[in-house]
């Protein structure tokens, strides 16, 4: 961070940042990411292989379900971390916001909803690729943290407002969070965490380690 409080990127921020913006323009950001962003870090997972299945099935069902309720009226996102759902964007009214949050907690092995859904028009194309963008950046700003696994949060934005997720210790999440609110666009940081001690996270490196050196 510089005396501005705004982050500034280093080379490797600034190639993740390339990375996922050329993987939005084709539409391949979990692809391109997942095959450039972690090797460059060499960090897997803090989830379970189980729980990374079960929220990629849970987000499959989830785009299935929505636009069934929402149609045209709605522009619902659903964004699934250890089994907890996050809701972003907009409905029509409190009917259609209770809906949705319904649909998706009915699903199999969802745990938790957050329902961040707006009472409000559909968001235009504009703040759609400004969102995508802070959330590029904001990526690109945590690789830069030597001090936090940068791969262990999921960045969501919507209309300005960043959520962060992931499965951190309080340091991480204050780092990531104070990080998040340098970046240029960030309305407000909302932290989704799923906590951990410092103790296992110590116990999470040698697994960590083992498996990457196993690939």
């Amino acid at each position: 961070m510089n005396k501005t409080g705004r982050a500034v990127m280093g080379p490797l921020s600034k190639a993740v940042l390339c990375v996922a913006l050329l993987g939005s323009l084709s539409g391949c950001v979990g692809m391109v990411v997942g095959s450039a962003v972690m090797g460059a870090v060499a960090t897997v997972d803090r989830r379970t292989l189980g729980a990374q299945t079960e929220d990629k099935a849970i987000a499959v069902k989830a785009e299935m379900k929505i636009p069934n309720i929402a149609g045209d009226n709605g522009h619902v996102n659903a964004t699934s971390y250890n089994r907890k759902v996050l809701l972003t964007g907009e409905v029509k009214d409190e009917a259609m916001k209770a809906a949705v949050e319904r649909e998706v907690r009915a699903i199999e092995n969802v745990e938790s909803v957050i329902n961040e859904l707006e009472i409000a028009g559909p968001s235009s194309y504009t703040s759609r690729s400004s969102d995508t963008l802070i959330t590029a950046k904001v990526k690109a700003s945590l690789v830069d943290m030597k001090t936090i696994s940068a791969v262990s949060f999921k960045v969501v934005t919507e209309r300005g407002n960043v959520y962060l997720m992931g499965r951190v210790t309080q340091r991480e999440g204050n780092i990531a969070a104070d990080v998040a609110k340098g970046v240029s666009g960030v309305q407000r940081v909302v932290k989704i965490f799923e906590y951990i001690s410092e103790e296992e996270l110590r116990a999470l490196q040698p697994q960590q380690q083992t498996e990457t050196a196993s690939r």
